[in-house]
Formats: structure tokens, C-alpha cells, sequence
């Protein structure tokens, strides 16, 4: 089991109030998908080779974007429903480990995409997305079997687009080489 680590958790506050907890990973997703010049790695991303079933760029910003909104309201449902005083100690143990592994994989989520389209760093953000995807498994199991079944079923889809994302990250790696760099850019042109 995890534990509760109060320096790597967000604020309860962030975790109490649903407006803060859905808009928050939204911010931080829109700041870090901006924050890495989102021409630059559209262009990228269709210059390098691609595994089969790539989606076309403009799916990723509105998936992402339901994706955190859902991951953000299965954090406000989990820790709210689950740290309730008329919770057994187990279950309110359970949401709280479950917001410390919450705000891990949210910086795990936040560090792919610089690792791999601002670094170009493919086996460190394959790595990442791996880390992520163990993360996001064991965290929808912890909160539906142990705190509230519809966080846990609300961090389905997030665990399945993960599974995607591991597949394209390492898809794109080995297909490339394991070499994004911008001269590799040039010698496929």
C-alpha cells in the first residue's frame, strides 16, 4: 500500500473544492501544451515516423482536455467522499494515499511532454508514460475498490488513452531510431 505524504500532495483545499480540482489539471496541461510551442510539435510529431493508428494532431487537445476534467473530479469525488469522518480509518487512509499517488502521476503527466517534444528525449518520456500508466492502474483500483467505485471507474478512460500513449511514445522511439533530435528531423527531409 502507498502512503500518505503530506510535501507531495496537493492542498486539501485543491482536493475539496470541484471547480479547483477539474480546472487545475486543465491549467496545467493548457500551460505546459503551450509551454512547448505547440506549432513546433505539431510539426514534429507529423515529420517523424509514426506507428499504425496515430491519431491526427487536433484530437489530442480536446481529449486531454475531457481526460483532466474527469481525472480532476475523480480527485474532488475520492478524497471528499473518501476522507468523510463516517468513513471507516481504512477508507480515509485509502483516499489519502490515493491524493499523495494523484499528485505524483499529475507531475509524472506534466514532465511527458517536455520529455519528449521540448527535449526530444523519447526513452525518458516512454519511461514517464510507463511510470504514469502503473500510477493510474493501481490508483483506479485503490479508489473504486477502496474509496468511491465511480472515481475509480472515472479513471478508466484515462488509464485506457494511457495505454494508447505508452504505444505511441515507444511507437515513435523505436520507429526513429530512439532519436528525435532536430538533425534526425533533417536527415529524414
Amino acid at each position: 500500500m502507498t502512503t500518505f505524504i503530506s510535501h507531495l500532495t496537493l492542498p486539501e483545499a485543491v482536493f475539496n473544492s470541484a471547480p479547483a480540482s477539474i480546472l487545475l489539471p486543465i491549467a496545467l496541461g493548457s500551460v505546459v501544451g503551450w509551454s512547448t510551442r505547440p506549432k513546433e510539435t505539431k510539426r514534429s510529431y507529423l515529420a517523424w515516423k509514426q506507428p499504425p493508428l496515430r491519431p491526427p494532431p487536433y484530437l489530442f487537445g480536446p481529449v486531454w482536455t475531457l481526460l483532466y476534467g474527469m481525472m480532476g473530479y475523480a480527485a474532488y469525488r475520492a478524497v471528499t467522499v473518501g476522507t468523510s469522518p463516517l468513513n471507516s480509518a481504512a477508507t480515509i487512509a485509502a483516499a489519502k494515499h490515493g491524493a499523495t499517488l494523484y499528485t505524483i502521476q499529475l507531475g509524472l503527466n506534466m514532465a511527458w511532454m517536455p520529455l519528449f517534444f521540448g527535449l526530444r528525449r523519447p526513452i525518458e518520456a516512454t519511461v514517464d508514460v510507463v511510470a504514469m500508466l502503473g500510477t493510474n492502474a493501481y490508483l483506479a483500483w485503490l479508489w473504486g475498490t477502496q474509496v468511491d467505485a465511480t472515481a475509480g471507474w472515472l479513471l478508466v478512460p484515462y488509464v485506457a488513452w494511457l495505454s494508447f500513449a505508452t504505444y505511441l511514445s515507444a511507437g515513435v522511439g523505436y520507429l526513429n531510431d530512439w532519436d528525435l533530435s532536430e538533425k534526425a528531423d533533417k536527415k529524414q527531409a
